[in-house]
């Protein structure tokens, strides 16, 4: 028997959240609403839909795609979601919706490499002002000129580095001279970590990572209170970006939460068991894993979420070069940009930096990204066989 006023875990939510199957023919699994439009019995009806902001076109509103937003606000804990077709989409979208001409924007010095873009070529030109701020120390935010700061944007854990910012303390910080805080928490996912439950008042997600998990869409959402999410929704999606998601990605991300928290746990205890290996081996100079409790940002870690989640970084004693040939010699683990996927995924963001410079010669490395940083997104596969590829290619001469 169901205890009373008892909230399910959740594992559960991420499987049942949002959705009733006697409401959609009694089918078990959501329906993929294949459609660009509906239809209204009459005229009035129609001007109702549109008064409340309801299903009207596709870009706004799609039956599979609600349910997912649901479930996913649900989980982070916040009133409302969108979802959108891309990480960098949801980025778009927001700033582009919650900002204006005058505005300002105080985002970590460390950032994607997109979402540097976008911060330090893109919004600029729309007058714009962006305030880089090392908020590794929360009381670099107390050194600005505040006015018209709107937002403090960041990543945690951050990419490519893996390193831990601690959002209460910024958000404390931000909220003090009337900034609102998004922190894009793509490398936990909302079963490691839950921005909102620690002062944030928006939280973003690449759904192409952890959340869909699968590698085979890509996807983009925003969670906030209803308000903001309508605006966005209002905004943003209609007639700024359009970045529909279609119904088909929104069903794949459906299906993938809902072993999200499953596949957190087994890459957690992979990506822990390889930081140990690497921090021993005699050629790795240095490991970031928010987990290891030789990382200072540990204890900020442990208050923040409920594993390291299954991002890292390392460098190697003979740096850059070191970098190349031992990614070179793995066998099992993926070269390749992305990160969250069931398979193990490696990347060197100075070798694709330098890269970019031969067609756009201003491309450089991002504040706190070194040129023999690796970047590596554990995998679900047998931890001894991503041991055993890593030992291996470290062996590489």
């Amino acid at each position: 028997m169901k205890r009373p006023n008892r909230k399910p875990g959740f594992q559960t939510r991420a499987i049942h959240h949002g959705f009733n199957p006697a409401e959609h023919h009694r089918a078990v699994t959501p329906p993929i609403y294949m459609t660009s439009t509906y239809a209204f019995e009459t005229v009035e009806e129609a001007e109702t839909i549109a008064e409340q902001a309801g299903a009207t076109y596709a870009r706004e509103h799609n039956p599979t795609t609600a349910i997912l937003e649901a479930r996913l606000a649900e989980l982070e804990g916040g009133e409302a979601c969108v979802v959108v077709a891309s990480g960098m989409a949801a980025v778009g979208t927001l700033l582009l919706s919650l900002l204006s001409q005058g505005d300002a924007i105080v985002v970590h010095a460390t950032l994607y490499s997109n979402t540097f873009a976008l911060a330090h070529e893109a919004i600029p030109r729309f007058g714009i002002r962006v305030i880089p701020v090392d908020l590794s120390d929360p009381a670099n935010l107390d050194t600005i000129d505040p006015t018209g700061v709107k937002l403090v944007y960041f990543e945690t854990p951050v990419n490519p580095t893996a390193e831990i910012l601690d959002i209460a303390a910024i958000a404390a910080r931000a909220h003090a001279f009337g900034a609102r805080v998004v922190v894009d928490s793509t490398f936990a996912s909302p079963a490691v970590q839950r921005p909102l439950e620690h002062g944030a008042d928006m939280v973003l997600h690449s759904l192409t990572k952890y959340i869909n998990g699968h590698g085979d869409l890509l996807g983009g959402a925003v969670i906030a209170d209803a308000e903001t999410i309508a605006r966005i929704r209002g905004t943003g999606l209609r007639y700024i970006t359009g970045a529909t998601l279609s119904p088909m990605a929104a069903f794949l991300v459906l299906r993938g939460l809902k072993t999200l928290k499953l596949r957190m746990d087994v890459h957690a205890a992979n990506a822990l068991a390889i930081a140990e290996m690497l921090e021993a081996h005699p050629k790795v100079a240095w490991v970031r894993y928010p987990f290891l409790p030789s990382n200072p940002a540990f204890p900020t870690a442990r208050r923040q979420m409920s594993n390291g989640s299954a991002m890292l970084s390392l460098g190697l004693t003979e740096g850059f070069e070191a970098a190349r040939r031992m990614m070179d010699g793995l066998t099992l683990i993926s070269r390749a940009v992305s990160l969250g996927d069931a398979e193990s995924l490696i990347m060197h963001p100075a070798s694709l930096t330098y890269a970019r410079r031969r067609t756009k010669p201003e491309a450089r490395l991002a504040t706190g990204v070194t040129e023999d940083l690796i970047r590596l997104s554990v995998g679900l596969e047998d931890l001894d066989d991503l041991l055993d590829d890593l030992q291996s290619a470290l062996a590489t001469p």
